[in-house]
This record gives structure tokens, C-alpha cells and sequence, in this order.
């Protein structure tokens, strides 16, 4: 309404992720305050593949706890909006974000890296808007004036965003952090005192890290495509389960109090940490940790297209190449408990957690032994060093490195030409080391060594010495 008061011709977008709304009502609502054209796209699949799955591969959590349910839909709906402004030639996109809100943002820069020439309007930071509407009052007694319909009241004071993925809730009454929640704001899930008293059990399988299939091993219900998937696990939330309420950090510097229901994305994310660490290597799972952490920065601060995120995305994408598999759970009272998992590209060894293996139970202990050993290793290396002098396993904890340069570092006694320890040497300190713990340092040597810990000559020294044991 206002934008056909400044003299623009008007094409308004809506944009179809899951919401719980009239559509036809909203076109007709759109006809009649004088859009030109009304575009109502149907963008639910595409959500689910591009945005939401990429997501769920990246166990993405913002502040640990936010499963970024606004964040991802907002590059979802720009994408669409920079589609139809380069087909009808607009000059101009506009949004109805507020101007301390982390969605101006996210539109907006969405906008600029996929239509860089275009202008946007942002009514809310515009002093003619902000000086005639001082809040959400004015606002509601605008529509009132001109016959608009809005689904903020009195009696529900609050904003609210729903998609597929999550609905939040903000603003109004929840602004004071204090204040409880009414029990009649949540619409997508139960409470869980209310929830069934009988649990539902499924089993969740992964392809690449990402959901191909979900299915209910009470009732056999299954589901395989992705849209039927989360739609399927979003009608779990009837046990009350992904509710949070929190204070957040907004990207613009402020703190803000959300409260957000995300039931199908609860239940994935639990599902898929299982998985993933079923399958994938420790320390490339390590790495793709911290990937994660960005990967949802970057997502919550409206950065989606940008080249960091781009490549983040990939990583995060490489990463999941083996993660396949099957997870049983239960859902039960607002919980996601697990049940089990199987995988045929498991990195789980039954033989090696059997204890009651005689050959296990030795390779631990010279495992225990070498990483005992490493600690205080320099110590070794020193002149007149005795195995009396080296700490106890109870006194390890205590050594701290720089005790370890106490004496001067000069080469070790009675070596031969080539650099090579006399281990059997007795006035060598490592010849004086028994069976056991000459086995112990024969293991790999990339424990616990490291330049901050060890000189190089101190390095090759131990490692000729293994070169020349059992390894």
C-alpha cells in the first residue's frame, strides 16, 4: 500500500515454503490493494533439497541450540524473488523487514550477489515509514483504516515465521525475557506433557549424509522423498519434541529472545550425529566440526551466496561422501532417543572391543605404555638420564614442558656413525628401558611428538631409535 503510494508499479511475491496459509486469500488480498502482477510460488521441494539438507549434513546449530529454520528459508525465497525481478525487469526489490532484525540482512545481501545492479527498498529504514509507524500498533491500526487483513491481534501480540522447517516466535509480549511463553502460542508441537503416551519408533536412512528414507517400524508407515520425509517428521512433533526458547545473538549486535518449534529437524539432527559418527574418520569428523560452527555462522548472518560459504558448503559435502547407513530411534515426551545403527561403511570394530581378547588387551597396554612414555620422551634423550630419574604414571600429569629443557640438550652417549642408539648399550638411558617399554617405543612415533615439544635433534634421535627395534 504504501509502495503504490510513491508512485511504484507493484509485483508482489509469495512464496510457498510449507506455511500454514490461504494462498488464493493472500492473492486476492494482493489484487486488491493494486499489485500489477501476483506471483505465488510453490518452493517446498527445493527447500527441502537445497537449503534444508544441506543443513542437516552439516549438523547445523547456531549458539548450540537454534536449528537456523529462518536463516535457511530467507536465500531460499531470494533466490525465487531475483528469478522473477531479471523476468519482469524490476529496478527494484523490497522487503518488510524490520531495521534491527538479522532478515534485512539476509535478503538483502541474498539479492546483491545473485542481481548485483539491483536497488533495494527497505520500508522499515526509510525515516517517512519509521516516523508514521512507530511500532506494531500503528501498523495494526493502518490495516484496520485501509480493510487489511493480518494475523497479529491484541490477544496474540508476537510475530511469527512458519515454514517447513520450524515456526519462531518473537517480539511483543516475548520481548521481556522473563516472561513465560503462553501455552497457546505453540502450533506445530505438542507440549510433552500433553504428547502421546506411547512412543513412535522409526528408522532413519542416509545416503551421503542426507535422509532417503523414514519409516515408522510400529506402524510401517515409510516415506522416501524428501519433501514427504520432513513433512512426515514434522507430524512427530505430536510428541512434543524440538521446542527452545532462547536469547540469541543477532548479527547486528544485539540479543534477541526466539522461541522455535523444529520437530523434524530435531529428530535429524540426532539421527545424523549418530550416523556420522558411526562412519566417518575421527579426525576428519574433528575438522568438519569446526566447518559446522562457520558454516552456521555464516548462515544465521545472512552470508549463503558468498564465495566462504560456498566453499564451506563443499567441504562440509565431501565430508559426508561415506556417511551411509541406518538409524533406529524413538521419540517419546519431547525426547529423540537412540536405538541403534548399522552401516555398511561402519568404521566400528566388534573384534577390537571385545576386552576379553588376549591380543587386544596386550596392544592396549603397549598403546597406554608409549603414550605414557611420550610425555616426558625429552628426558630420555638427556646425558646421565636413568630410568630411576624418569616420573611415575601417577606423576605424569604434572610434568609440564618447559621442565623438560632443564638440562642441557646435548647428544646422546654412545652412538654410533650413523646417528643410530646403542640401545643395548647400559650406560645409554634408552638401553636401560625393559622389554615392555622398548616395545612401547617402537610403536608410531606421531603420538604425541611435536616441535613444541621435542628439537629436531631430539626428534631423529627417537626416531632412529625405533627405525632400528621391532616396529
Amino acid at each position: 500500500k504504501m509502495s503504490k503510494e510513491q508512485g511504484y508499479d507493484v509485483i508482489t511475491y509469495l512464496a510457498d515454503i510449507g506455511q500454514d496459509e490461504d494462498f488464493e486469500v493472500a492473492r486476492k488480498k494482493a489484487e486488491k490493494l493494486g499489485a500489477k502482477k501476483v506471483y505465488i510460488e510453490d518452493l517446498r521441494k527445493e527447500f527441502v533439497q537445497d537449503f534444508i539438507w544441506p543443513a542437516v549434513q552439516a549438523n547445523a546449530v547456531y549458539e548450540d541450540r537454534y536449528l537456523l529454520g529462518t536463516s535457511i528459508a530467507r536465500p531460499c525465497i531470494a533466490r525465487r524473488q531475483v528469478e522473477i525481478a531479471r523476468k519482469e525487469g524490476a529496478e527494484y526489490i523490497s522487503h518488510g523487514a524490520t531495521g534491527k532484525g538479522n532478515d534485512q540482512i539476509r535478503f538483502e545481501l541474498s539479492c546483491y550477489a545473485l542481481y548485483p545492479e539491483v536497488k533495494v527498498i527497505a520500508p522499515w529504514r526509510i525515516p517517512e515509514f519509521y516516523n508514521r509507524f512507530k511500532g506494531r500498533i500503528d501498523l495494526m491500526e493502518f490495516a484496520k483504516k485501509y480493510d487489511i487483513p493480518v494475523p497479529v491481534t491484541p490477544k496474540a501480540p508476537w510475530s511469527m515465521d512458519a515454514n517447513l522447517m520450524h515456526i519462531s516466535y518473537e517480539s511483543g509480549i516475548l520481548e521481556n525475557p522473563k516472561s513465560h511463553a503462553p501455552a497457546d502460542l505453540y502450533l506445530m508441537t505438542k507440549s510433552p506433557k500433553d504428547s502421546p503416551d506411547t512412543s513412535d519408533e522409526l528408522e532413519l536412512e542416509f545416503q551421503s549424509g542426507v535422509p532417503v528414507k523414514v519409516t515408522n517400524t510400529k506402524d510401517n508407515t515409510s516415506k522416501s522423498s524428501p519433501l514427504e520425509i520432513y513433512s512426515y517428521l514434522n507430524e512427530i512433533g505430536k510428541h512434543g519434541v524440538g521446542r527452545i526458547d532462547i536469547v540469541e545473538n543477532r548479527f547486528i549486535g544485539m540479543k534477541s529472545r526466539g522461541i522455535y518449534e523444529t520437530p523434524g529437524g530435531t529428530i535429524l539432527l540426532s539421527a545424523h550425529l549418530d550416523i556420522e559418527t558411526f562412519t566417518m574418520d575421527k579426525e576428519v569428523r574433528r575438522i568438519k566440526q569446526g566447518l559446522s560452527v562457520r558454516f552456521s555462522e555464516l548462515v544465521y548472518n545472512g552470508f549463503w551466496y558468498s564465495p566462504e560459504c560456498d566453499y564451506v558448503r563443499h567441504c562440509i559435502a565431501k565430508s559426508q561422501e561415506n556417511v551411509d547407513g541406518k538409524v533406529q530411534l524413538s521419540v517419546f515426551k519431547g525426547q529423540v532417543y537412540i536405538l541403534g545403527r548399522e552401516s555398511p561403511k561402519s568404521l566400528y570394530n566388534e573384534d577390537l572391543v571385545r576386552y576379553v581378547q588376549a591380543q587386544t588387551q596386550r596392544v592396549m597396554y603397549e598403546f597406554s605404555s608409549a603414550h605414557a612414555l611420550s610425555w616426558p620422551c625429552a628426558q630420555l634423550l638427556q646425558p646421565k638420564t636413568h630410568l630411576s630419574d624418569f616420573p611415575s604414571q601417577r606423576h605424569l600429569r604434572s610434568v609440564k614442558p618447559s621442565s623438560w629443557r632443564a638440562a642441557p640438550l646435548l647428544p646422546p652417549p654412545n652412538c654410533d656413525n650413523s646417528g643410530f642408539v646403542q640401545k643395548d648399550d647400559p650406560q645409554c638411558p634408552l638401553g636401560r628401558l625393559n622389554t615392555d617399554q622398548s616395545k612401547a617405543l617402537h610403536m608410531p612415533l606421531q603420538i604425541h611428538l611435536s616441535p613444541s615439544s621435542l628439537s629436531y635433534p631430539e626428534v631423529t634421535e627417537l626416531m632412529a631409535f625405533s627405525a632400528r627395534g621391532e616396529s
